[in-house]
């Protein structure tokens, strides 16, 4: 039975005593008809005056907590699942636990980091994909989606930095290079997942394919994307091809059929028209896997 009293509290000994046991049987770790220790037995075990827990007992026994059987054995009685009504709103949920806290003797800030302890060990509940470009995250978060049941939201580094709780529920996603800046505010016990990006070689060699001289165009609602693609078919394009770059807003319908190929995002895809367009998967299978497995 886990219980620990403070004495530098404003809180009488004997009150923290009796909520701290109240609690332990809301939660379950003291069950219907299980006996309590002694009066004495307790006493010596907290190293408080007896008098201290016979009166949390006898405060217990009138409350319906505890009743006495006979051999004046203390045990949890078997009205208490019905003295409280169940909480109707989250905030209500929220305010009793505060002021359980506050009568069991402990602080809101102790209440805060031990809040935020177990939150943050428990399993993720969304996967939060933390990235710089716009753009770029809102591809990521498609992608992510599509593969993943659970659900996704996203933030630029700052963000998170600034607002550590974000981590809390998350299995947070982001790319190699700003993952040393994310770690000292991720759990150690659910490490940021890196992100890998897909190669470029079957959409290269698709560029090389291609019999005569042709007008190549990247659709993306993302500044990066286009600028990493400009640089990666370049080797391809040469003087042979000509490259066009757009860049899209999510809600824009674009014609591109005037082009003899289109590379498009995930999210381009949906938008774009054109004689030949091809989905530019950004995360690779095996970040995929990596991610599955870990969930």
């Amino acid at each position: 039975m886990r219980i620990s009293l403070s004495r530098s509290s404003e809180i009488p000994l004997r009150q923290q005593l009796a909520e701290q046991i109240i609690f332990l049987i809301t939660t379950g770790e003291l069950r219907e008809g299980q006996e309590l220790p002694s009066v004495r037995a307790l006493a010596r075990r907290l190293k408080v005056h007896y008098n201290t827990v016979s009166e949390a007992y006898q405060d217990l026994v009138g409350r319906k907590w505890l009743s006495r059987q006979p051999g004046s054995k203390l045990v949890v009685g078997t009205r208490t699942r019905s003295r409280q009504k169940p909480a109707s709103s989250l905030d209500e949920l929220i305010n009793r636990s505060i002021q359980r806290a506050k009568d069991m003797g402990y602080s809101l800030q102790e209440l805060r980091e031990r809040v935020r302890e177990r939150l943050l060990a428990q399993p993720p509940d969304h996967i939060l994909i933390v990235e710089r470009d716009t753009g770029l995250r809102e591809i990521l978060r498609k992608e992510v989606s599509d593969k993943v049941a659970l659900p996704v939201e996203t933030c630029s580094p700052g963000d998170f930095v600034n607002n550590p709780g974000l981590a809390v529920g998350a299995q947070v996603v982001a790319p190699s290079h700003i993952i040393e800046e994310l770690n000292p505010f991720v759990p150690k016990s659910r490490p940021c997942v890196p992100i890998t990006y897909s190669g470029a070689d079957e959409h290269l060699d698709l560029i090389r394919s291609l019999e005569k001289p042709s007008i190549i165009a990247v659709a993306s609602i993302s500044e990066g994307f286009l600028r990493t693609a400009r640089g990666l078919l370049a080797p391809a394009i040469r003087r042979r091809h000509t490259l066009q770059a757009f860049l899209l807003t999510q809600k824009s319908r674009v014609d591109l059929r005037e082009m003899d190929l289109v590379f498009c995002d995930s999210i381009a895809m949906a938008v774009v028209s054109g004689k030949r367009t091809i989905h530019y998967d950004l995360v690779s299978t095996e970040c995929f896997a990596h991610l599955a497995s870990i969930l």
